[in-house]
């Protein structure tokens, strides 16, 4: 699940950043005069380490991450270890396919998806946020099921993958083809400078380029809350240009957008005509927005962290990204439940295709073996206010600054001091 403006001459990054070793503030210390300006900020992942993480003790570590959020934040994982290791230390029932559960799944998703519409329908004004919130939890699994689809970890039958992905995605208006290619360039390249298509930090070059407007719209986009629905740019910028495939890639791309195009024109005028604009809002862009905000939590808070680096290319290793470059986030047992365990992401991106059913053994197995280099939390305030008002702008030394690093803006001190600072929601 990646999403980024990255490349459309916003957010793309032009230098490299240094590995889980890089030094970040330690707690206590202050990295610049704006943090001295405003010490909260350091207790939201505001500096780094003084020593590299790498050499921080069990304690100092245990501190660190009760500070930024976590439960834990692990190690760097030794530069012998290879993706290959990980993968082979993982009991072979984790790769198995089940197409019981498999069908299962669509049928728990088009259930609930069903009795969130209802739940929609019955629910008075002052409910319909609490609806729309479980609709857009629902439509999520459908998206989990197109994933799967996507990794080849759904069916042995790959045209059947290619069906239920297509079908599962429509009603998302998600071309299932593009995102595939694309989403499987960001596991080939997690946390890779340039060539991951998920968020990566803007650079202070990137920066100098932007006039008044463009600023305010990156500040107010991805330095808010609102970072949390960006998942709503990237679905528009990198899913539906041709240009961005090749002429290989094309035909598949194109049967892809026939598919949505299709829906679009007979589902869309459908629910207008029998429930009006007002229908459209309430029965599918309040869900549809709703996936989205769970679209760009989950991978925001799986792959942005104060603590975790994106690499160059020539400093990437694959192993490090995927194992200790990515999050467990434990998200409450409801969303877990509607969206399919995708947010027991670690084993997805150490062997994509895992399918989702497998993900909590294959986690425990990586916990066993692998642990101690792993970063885990639960999903929580903190966390969320740390991404939203720290971690922006790449820097060399400290892998994120905020977007007002020079000098604290009033948009970010509002939100440094209203949004809490507790470890639960």
């Amino acid at each position: 699940m990646a999403f980024a403006l990255a490349r459309q001459g916003a957010l793309r990054p032009a230098s490299a950043q240094r590995g889980p070793s890089v030094r970040v503030a330690k707690p206590g210390l202050l990295r610049s005069p704006v943090v001295a300006a405003r010490p909260q900020v350091l207790a939201n992942a505001a500096a780094a380490l003084s020593v590299p993480v790498n050499e921080l003790s069990d304690e100092e570590r245990t501190k660190l991450a009760h500070e930024l959020g976590y439960k834990s934040i692990g190690k760097e994982l030794p530069d012998g270890v290879s993706l290959s290791d990980i993968v082979r230390s993982m009991p072979p029932e984790v790769f198995e396919l089940d197409h019981g559960k498999a069908w299962r799944a669509c049928l728990t998703s088009i259930c609930a998806m069903a009795a969130s519409l209802y739940l929609i329908h019955i629910s008075p004004w002052y409910l319909l946020p609490f609806a729309w919130a479980v609709a857009g939890t629902a439509f999520t699994g459908f998206f989990v099921i197109g994933h799967d689809c996507g990794h080849r970890s759904f069916h042995k039958n790959n045209l059947v993958e290619d069906i239920v992905g297509h079908l599962f995605f429509a009603p998302l208006i998600y071309p299932f083809e593009p995102w595939r290619i694309k989403h499987n360039h960001h596991h080939a390249h997690t946390n890779k400078l340039v060539e991951d298509t998920a968020w990566h930090p803007v650079t202070e070059t990137e920066m100098a380029k932007w006039d008044d407007s463009t600023a305010n719209f990156f500040r107010w986009f991805l330095g808010t809350p609102l970072k949390l629905w960006a998942s709503v740019g990237h679905w528009a910028i990198w899913h539906f240009d041709l240009k961005k495939f090749t002429e290989k890639q094309k035909p598949r791309v194109l049967i892809s957008l026939a598919v949505v195009y299709g829906f679009m024109l007979t589902a869309f005028p459908a629910l207008i005509y029998y429930t009006g604009v007002w229908g459209f809002v309430k029965y599918w862009l309040m869900p549809w927005l709703g996936y989205h905000f769970w679209m760009s939590t989950f991978t925001v808070v799986h792959h942005t962290a104060p603590h975790i680096p994106f690499k160059a290319a020539g400093e990437w290793n694959a192993a490090k990204a995927q194992l200790s470059g990515t999050v467990h986030c434990d998200f409450p047992g409801w969303v877990e439940f509607l969206t399919h365990d995708i947010s027991w992401h670690v084993p997805h991106h150490v062997a994509s295709k895992i399918p989702w059913y497998n993900l909590r053994k294959a986690t425990d197995s990586l916990r066993q073996n692998w642990g101690q280099y792993m970063t885990e939390c639960t999903f929580n305030w903190k966390v969320v206010k740390n991404i939203c008002t720290e971690c922006h702008v790449y820097d060399e030394k400290v892998n994120y600054k905020p977007f007002d690093f020079k000098k604290e803006e009033p948009l970010f001190a509002i939100q440094r001091r209203l949004i809490p600072d507790s470890a639960m929601f």
